[in-house]
C-alpha cells in the first residue's frame, strides 16, 4: 500500500514538475515574442513609482499580453529596482523584454513632453511640445521669449514636472556671447557661466539638459563636441584648401556660415573665399565688418554705415588682408567642410539674388549685373 502510495505521489510530482515547466517555457515565450500593441504609445513612470504600477499600466494599454508575467520576469531577471523614471515611446509589436530594457536601462526620456530653448542668431526662444505617439511628430503647445514675454502657465507646470524633459539648441551661426547669455536666462542651470568661451568654440547641435545642471558643464559639452567636428573636418581637408591650419579653417567657416544659410550654396561660397585668398585679394564681406561693430554681443540691427565699411578694424575685410583674426560665429559641421572641401569654380563674386540665396560671378562685370538686379528687387520690395 504504502509503495503505491508512493508511487502515485512520485507520478503526481512528475506531472507537476512537467506541467510548471511548460507554464514557465510558455511564460518565457511570451516574454520574448512580439508584443500586441498596434499603435505607439507613450508610457509614463512616475518618480517613486514600481514595477506593480508599470505592469498594471501597460496591461490597461494593450502594450503586455499579461502584467503577471511582466511583473515576474522583472524579479526574476532582477531589473524590479532598477525602474527609471521618464517617458517612453513603446513602438507596436514592442515584447516585454525590449518593453523591460527601455524602463530599467535609462538614459534620456524619448516621447512625452519636453521644453526646447532654441538659441537662434536674433532671438532666444522657448517651446512646450508633446511627441504624438502615433504619428512620431512633436505638437506644439507654447512658445514665448525667456526674459521678454511672459511665461505661459503650461510651461511653468510643466518645467517642475518630474518627467518633462529639457533640451537647449544651438543654430548655426550664433555667437559665443548669445549662448552664454542664453544659458543665463534658462533658470533649470545653476551656477555661473564663467569666461566666455572663445568665439567658434561651440557646436550648433541640440543637448539635452537637466533641472540643477551646472551651466559650465554644459558649455563644456558644446565645445567637447566642437572639438571633435573640427579635428574630422582638418583630417578629412582637400588639398586644394587656401587655409593652413584648424585655426584658419574655423575662422573661414564661420564666415561662409553667416553669409548663406541655403545648404547647396556653401561649396559654392567657400569657393569664392578660397579663390580670393588664392589671389590675394580682399574677401570683402559683411559680416567680418559688422563683427568688428558688434563683437559678437547681439544683433546690429540696421545696414553697415559707409564708416564703418572704410573704419580700419582687426576684422574689417574691406580694407585688411586675408582672414581676420578670430572667427565671427560658431560654425556648424556643413560649413567647416565647406571650408577645406569648397567647390571647383572660378567665381569671385556673389550678391543676394532675391530668393534667399546668392547669384555668383566669376567676373566684375557680371557681378555687377547681378548687383543692378538686386537692387532693383529692394526696391520693389519697399515700395510694396
Amino acid at each position: 500500500m504504502w509503495r503505491s502510495l508512493a508511487s502515485n505521489m512520485l507520478t503526481v510530482l512528475v506531472v507537476m514538475l512537467f506541467l510548471l515547466g511548460g507554464v514557465i517555457l510558455w511564460g518565457k515565450s511570451q516574454y520574448t515574442a512580439e508584443g500586441p500593441l498596434e499603435t505607439a504609445i507613450c508610457l509614463q513612470v512616475r518618480p517613486g513609482s514600481n514595477m506593480t504600477r508599470v505592469s498594471t499600466s501597460l496591461e490597461e494599454q494593450g502594450a503586455v499580453t499579461s502584467g503577471t508575467i511582466f511583473r515576474l520576469s522583472a524579479k526574476y531577471t532582477e531589473k524590479s529596482s532598477q525602474l527609471k523614471a521618464g517617458s517612453f515611446l513603446v513602438k507596436p509589436g514592442t515584447s516585454m523584454e525590449e518593453i523591460l530594457d527601455q524602463i530599467t536601462l535609462g538614459g534620456a526620456s524619448t516621447c512625452g513632453t519636453e521644453i526646447v530653448y532654441r538659441v537662434g542668431v536674433t532671438r532666444m526662444r522657448a517651446e512646450v511640445r508633446e511627441l504624438d505617439p502615433a504619428s512620431g511628430k512633436f505638437v506644439e503647445r507654447a512658445e514665448f521669449e525667456p526674459g521678454v514675454d511672459e511665461a505661459p502657465a503650461i510651461f511653468n507646470d510643466l518645467k517642475s514636472a518630474g518627467d518633462t524633459r529639457f533640451r537647449v539648441a544651438l543654430a548655426e551661426g550664433v555667437t559665443s556671447w548669445q549662448v552664454v547669455d542664453a544659458l543665463k536666462t534658462i533658470d533649470i542651470l545653476d551656477g555661473d557661466p564663467g569666461e566666455r568661451p572663445a568665439e567658434g568654440a561651440l557646436a550648433p547641435d541640440s543637448y539635452e539638459i537637466v533641472a540643477g545642471q551646472d551651466r559650465t558643464d554644459v558649455l563644456q559639452q558644446m565645445q567637447d563636441r566642437q572639438a571633435l567636428l573640427i579635428a574630422a573636418a582638418w583630417e578629412n581637408r582637400s588639398p586644394d584648401a587656401a587655409v593652413q591650419s584648424p585655426e584658419e579653417m574655423l575662422i573661414l567657416a564661420s564666415i561662409i556660415e553667416k553669409e548663406t544659410g541655403v545648404a547647396r550654396e556653401r561649396g559654392q561660397v567657400a569657393s569664392v573665399f578660397t579663390n580670393r585668398l588664392n589671389r590675394g585679394m580682399r574677401l570683402q564681406t559683411d559680416p567680418t565688418v559688422i563683427y568688428g561693430v558688434t563683437k559678437g554681443e547681439g544683433v546690429l540691427g540696421r545696414g553697415l554705415r559707409q564708416s564703418e565699411l572704410r573704419k580700419v578694424t582687426p576684422w574689417n575685410t574691406y580694407v585688411i588682408e586675408g582672414l581676420p583674426p578670430t572667427p565671427i560665429a560658431n560654425p556648424g559641421k556643413a560649413s567647416l567642410t565647406a571650408a577645406v572641401n569648397p567647390d571647383q569654380t572660378d567665381y569671385l563674386f556673389f550678391v543676394a539674388d532675391g530668393t534667399g540665396g546668392h547669384a555668383f560671378a566669376e567676373t566684375l562685370q557680371e557681378h555687377n549685373r547681378n548687383v543692378v538686379k538686386w537692387r532693383e528687387i529692394e526696391a520693389q520690395r519697399q515700395n510694396n
